[in-house]
């Protein structure tokens, strides 16, 4: 809350499952954490069953360059770059709103229309 970053650990395993989050995210409530406000993350099931059950109150935000590196899997190699630069008038916005309206009319036009505007 006063700007203050500690680093917690350093765990390192050949899986990140629910299990492995759940023995971290224990861990650390077992040394002292009480709440864990916000966790951006990259989208993987396994944390956010593991903090759903040890901090349930926490706002789980998932992580931008996760995101869109997902959705370019969906997105023709050659279209790739259209596609990021018309993505980032959505995610860069000023405000929510802006980043709606680009968002909608996008969607209205299709997504093919998207990689070629």
């Amino acid at each position: 809350m006063e700007g203050h970053k500690d680093l917690p650990g350093l765990w390192i395993d050949e899986t990140e499952g629910a299990n492995f989050w759940l023995n971290i995210l224990t861990e650390l409530k077992s040394r002292g954490v009480k709440e864990i406000f916000i966790a951006c993350i990259d989208g993987l099931k396994g944390f956010l069953v593991a903090i759903n059950i040890v901090f349930p109150k926490t706002e789980i935000q998932l992580c931008i360059i996760h995101q869109i590196g997902n959705t370019l899997k969906y997105v023709a190699s050659k279209n790739q770059k259209k596609f990021i630069q018309n993505l980032r008038e959505v995610y860069q916005a000023p405000s929510e709103e802006t980043a709606l309206i680009s968002l909608i009319s996008y969607e209205k036009i299709g997504a093919v229309d998207i990689l070629l505007l």
